[in-house]
């Protein structure tokens, strides 16, 4: 059985009325406009204000009287987003948060002034800065200080310790040249005893006739040797002394008889206790022991140890 409808009117579907057609409709075309939209990379809303999807109903804000209710602890906190949508209302936070009291800021600390003093005065204090005529004074005696510590320390340095000696002969020649300065250490023989061929520093006997107060000559023989020449060298108690420091191994003449020996026979001499029998390296240009005789101990200045002058020359003797 159908129903029969005048021309020009619409059949509806049955069951359906117009309203949910047109409210159907209405969805659709809201859809595809989000879909237009989405496509050309707008923002949408899925759910836009007042409208349902699938006969959802859209979300309404919770009554004010839900916000107020003692049910619901702790600060309410709401959002929107920035497409329009309903507001949410987050739970209640859970225990108590106390925030660390600040303590009250005073301002700087103030610097208490003292008594009779005022405020914002500039008062002069004395720095003890020395004035010109103070600095000079002290100038002049720093330095002063230092040129008397200076002497001193010099006065004490070639009294006790070290001297410098001019050679002003070739007695000690190829040794020592004439001109040649040296260092004479005072201290070695108060540390042990005089040694066979070092060069010493003593004061010229009486009467050896040497035109000079200091002489500088090797020790040869040593208290109680005999000390006799033959054919050139040097004999030590009957034997052979090596000398490295002559140009000439047999350049030694014999010598007659030595003043001031314990045993005095011609060409030999003993030397007596504390004393030393000296010669030069030059042994044809030099007056020594077998002019004035041995020399006592107690006259040597000390031992000759470094030529400092020329520079070239620098070296241990």
């Amino acid at each position: 059985m159908t129903d029969e409808t005048p021309d020009g009117d619409e059949v509806l579907g049955a069951g359906r009325s117009e309203p949910d057609d047109l409210e159907a409709m209405a969805w659709t075309d809201g859809l595809l406009a989000r879909a237009r939209a989405r496509s050309d990379g707008e923002a949408t809303d899925p759910h836009p204000t007042g409208e349902t999807v699938a006969g959802i109903p859209p979300a309404q804000d919770p009554p004010s009287d839900a916000l107020k209710s003692p049910a619901v602890r702790g600060p309410i906190v709401t959002r929107s987003d920035l497409t329009g949508r309903t507001p949410f209302v987050a739970g209640p936070l859970e225990g108590t948060f106390d925030l660390p009291a600040a303590p009250q800021w005073t301002g700087p600390p103030t610097t208490p002034v003292p008594s009779g003093e005022a405020i914002g005065v500039r008062q002069e204090v004395d720095l003890g800065i020395p004035g010109r005529a103070v600095s000079a004074r002290r100038t002049v005696i720093e330095w002063g200080s230092v040129l008397v510590g200076a002497l001193v320390l010099a006065l004490v340095v070639r009294t006790f310790l070290f001297q410098a000696f001019y050679i002003p002969s070739p007695s000690m020649e190829p040794t020592l040249w004439s001109g040649d300065r040296i260092l004479v250490n005072k201290v070695s023989y108060r540390i042990h005893d005089v040694n066979r061929g070092d060069l010493v520093v003593f004061r010229a006997p009486p009467g050896s006739n040497t035109g000079g107060e200091d002489l500088i000559k090797r020790v040869i023989g040593l208290p109680g040797e005999r000390v006799t020449a033959q054919d050139g060298r040097l004999l030590i108690s009957g034997g052979l002394l090596i000398e490295p420091y002559l140009p000439f191994q047999e350049g030694t003449a014999d010598f007659g008889t030595v003043p001031w020996c314990a045993e005095p026979e011609v060409g030999a001499c003993t030397v007596p206790d504390g004393h030393v029998f000296l010669m030069g390296d030059n042994r044809s240009n030099s007056r020594d022991s077998r002019f004035f005789g041995p020399v006592p101990v107690e006259s040597i200045v000390g031992r000759a140890f470094v030529r400092v002058w020329p520079l070239g020359a620098l070296d241990r003797l």
